[in-house]
């Protein structure tokens, strides 16, 4: 048990903040307290103030200058996060920036100077999907070697909806790529072994409303030579799985909540396959004829995980272990998406 929990000072209590940081944090109370919370509507506050006896502001000045706030959480729109981080940045807080970071890595990189100086404040950022489980424990098969040299990865995040909210208009920082994608492009970074050789991408419009993207195709050549290819999309009807892996001695795909595997038995010693150049034929078939020892196994998916990421930012602040989440990995996650955003001619 700890005694000594993180003072949150929280800004937007819309969906991220009253839908997720106010759950997230109910059965963390001993680690994080809401010390103040800030929303324009007034009324949003009421329920903190009535569960955790948080002061309410509606300026954000003024949640600011209050001594008792020592982190700052920023939940609230993406055209809003450099300047209420920066603001916070400036006022002497330790801050936590939900996705993504910022809209542009000239920001990024503002935010970065501000919030790394040894004395502090520290800056921290919110990719809460590197917590995922199906992400580790993906990472965990991969790294256990029982597919073999894993060559290629796809990743999906799919479905059909006709969304009309800010998130579909461009001038709050809408569309998926800064939506949905600062995670996937995390992941797919994270599989390519922190950077990439080459990039190809496309964004597009299709079933949501306002301006901005809703399906989103970017694949890249990770600097691990393995290729990652992530789609997100708002325009799926059919529904696709969330992982695709290849590796040289067997595959898996995500099937529900578990991870379906078909690797070859490392416990039988394949004979060595020697190239005929004769013509396949007169019952040779492929020339090969073996029966290759398959295992078929069925990994499940086990809960959720993501709220762990309040473990780690509060070992990470009161404990001085590191934040699993670097400011170099976060920014390199914005300078993909920008250059997505840059490189792909969009047309509504």
């Amino acid at each position: 048990m700890t005694t000594n929990p993180i003072r949150v000072g929280l800004v937007g209590l819309g969906r991220a903040g009253n839908g997720m940081h106010r759950g997230e944090l109910r059965s963390r109370q001993d680690k994080f307290r809401f010390a103040a919370v800030c929303d324009i509507i007034e009324e949003r506050t009421v329920p903190f103030v009535e569960e955790f006896g948080a002061k309410p502001y509606t300026r954000y000045e003024d949640m600011l200058a209050d001594p008792d706030v020592e982190l700052v959480t920023i939940a609230t729109r993406s055209c809003d996060h450099f300047a209420h981080a920066k603001a916070a940045l400036l006022a002497g807080k330790d801050v936590l920036v939900e996705k993504p970071f910022s809209m542009r890595l000239c920001e990024v990189e503002e935010l970065i100077r501000l919030g790394s100086q040894p004395a502090g404040p520290h800056l921290y950022v919110r990719h809460n999907r590197r917590f995922e489980n199906g992400f580790e424990l993906a990472n965990e098969i991969i790294a256990s070697g029982k597919l073999g040299d894993v060559y290629e990865i796809k990743l999906t995040r799919n479905g059909y909806q006709r969304r009309s909210d800010w998130q579909t208009l461009s001038e709050f920082g809408g569309g998926q790529l800064l939506n949905w994608g600062p995670h996937i492009v995390d992941h797919s970074l994270r599989f390519c072994g922190g950077d990439y050789v080459d990039l190809y991408s496309n964004i597009k419009h299709v079933a949501a409303a306002g301006d901005c993207e809703d399906h989103i195709k970017i694949v890249m050549t990770g600097i691990n030579g393995r290729i990652v290819d992530m789609e997100i999309s708002g325009g799926a009807a059919l529904p696709t799985p969330e992982y695709l892996v290849y590796g040289s001695k067997g595959s898996m795909v995500s099937d529900g909540g578990k991870f379906r595997l078909r690797y070859l038995d490392p416990a039988v010693e394949l004979l060595p396959v020697i190239a005929d150049p004769e013509t396949p034929g007169a019952g040779k078939g492929f020339g090969n004829p073996e029966t290759l020892p398959w295992i078929e196994e069925d990994i499940p998916i086990q809960g959720d995980g993501t709220a762990r990421i309040w473990d780690a930012l509060y070992d990470a602040i009161r404990r001085n272990i590191p934040f699993p989440v670097t400011l170099d990995q976060a920014a390199k996650v914005i300078e993909v998406i920008e250059r997505v955003k840059k490189g792909t001619i969009f047309e509504n």
